[in-house]
């Protein structure tokens, strides 16, 4: 079984685990979003992020920024994006964004051969824009609602079309099919390291900054209008400034920690 997936099934017996052992009460003056149903336990789940993100994952990854150049974060980061984008390339060709799959096909090209596998980004370059897609855009193109709002231990915000989807995405990861299996753990590590760098990291850090009454439903907003632009476009409804920040973020994923 892939590693994604197992960390899938392991998120959900998690999720199930809280969802018997007891709920978060609702902040004074909290309204109920018709978009969450399940907010009791998802605010729990979101304080179990939390913690992991504080007392796990930042550590890490401020150790990480620490001992490792920025040039080599950099091209480690560049070859884990490279590594990703036959998947980005498969969900444009089901959202028929055949332009887009022209561009993500020339990127991975050029970046695999003269970028050596992705350690260097000649594309960028050249002019070839890097994009991001997976299949729970796929499915909301296709027209499946979203679902229920979900947080999920270990992957933060979601829904069950993301669920869904992340289950679909994780069979597209060239790394489960590296047989040596010493050698694909290894590297999976290290693509949670560089994930805290690239994605974590900056989305506490802001989530930390932001002067909000409530964390969750700032997260949860920023986190639905961000998919539903996505997926939707300028039709989808309007979006709070303090919200378009932490969504820019949650899509920046270009450019590592510093720290």
């Amino acid at each position: 079984m892939p590693r994604n997936s197992r960390l899938i099934i392991l998120a959900g017996a998690l999720w199930i685990l809280t969802l018997a052992s007891g709920c978060a009460t609702l902040p004074a003056g909290a309204v109920k979003d018709p978009r969450d149903p399940l907010e009791r336990v998802n605010r729990t789940m979101f304080k179990v992020d939390d913690v992991l993100a504080h007392h796990v994952a930042i550590p890490v990854g401020h150790a990480y920024t620490k001992v490792t150049p920025t040039f080599v974060r950099r091209g480690i980061a560049h070859v884990f994006e490279n590594a990703h984008t036959p998947a980005v390339m498969v969900n444009d060709l089901l959202q028929a964004k055949f332009s887009a799959f022209g561009q993500q096909s020339a990127r991975f090209v050029l970046n695999s051969t003269i970028g050596l596998a992705g350690l260097l980004d000649p594309a960028t370059g050249a002019g070839i824009p890097k994009d991001d897609n997976d299949f729970g855009r796929t499915l909301g193109t296709w027209g499946v609602p979203p679902g229920p709002y979900l947080v999920l231990p270990l992957f933060g915000p979601s829904d069950i079309r993301d669920t869904t989807g992340r289950v679909a995405d994780a069979y597209l990861g060239p790394l489960q099919y590296i047989g040596r299996l010493p050698v694909r753990y290894g590297l999976y590590g290290l693509e949670i390291i560089n994930d805290t760098t690239e994605t974590i990291i900056p989305i506490y850090r802001l989530l930390d900054q932001e002067n909000v009454f409530d964390r969750y439903a700032f997260a949860r907003n920023a986190f639905l209008q961000q998919r539903d632009f996505q997926i939707r476009g300028d039709k989808g409804p309007a979006v709070d400034q303090e919200e378009l920040d932490l969504q820019k973020s949650l899509q920046d994923d270009s450019a590592p920690d510093s720290k």
